[in-house]
C-alpha cells in the first residue's frame, strides 16, 4: 500500500489575502497612499517609543546626581 501524494499548497497569510482584496477594490494610487500612511504611523510609533526611552534615561541620569 502506497501513501497518498502530498500536495504543497501554500495557505495565504491574512496580510496577503488583505492585499489581494485591496488590489481588487482600490486603484493603485489609493493603495500606495494607504501603504505610505501606514508606514508613517509605524514610524511615528517608533519615534514615540524612542522619546519615552530617552526621557527615562534622562530622568535616571538626573536623579542619580548628588
Amino acid at each position: 500500500m502506497q501513501a497518498a501524494p502530498v500536495r504543497a499548497t501554500a495557505i495565504p497569510t491574512f496580510s496577503t489575502a488583505l492585499r489581494a482584496v485591496e488590489s481588487l477594490l482600490m486603484s493603485s494610487g489609493q493603495r500606495t497612499a494607504r501603504r505610505n500612511a501606514w508606514t508613517s504611523v509605524l514610524e511615528d510609533r517608533r519615534r514615540a517609543k524612542d522619546r519615552v526611552e530617552a526621557q527615562r534615561v534622562l530622568e535616571a541620569v538626573t536623579s542619580a546626581r548628588p
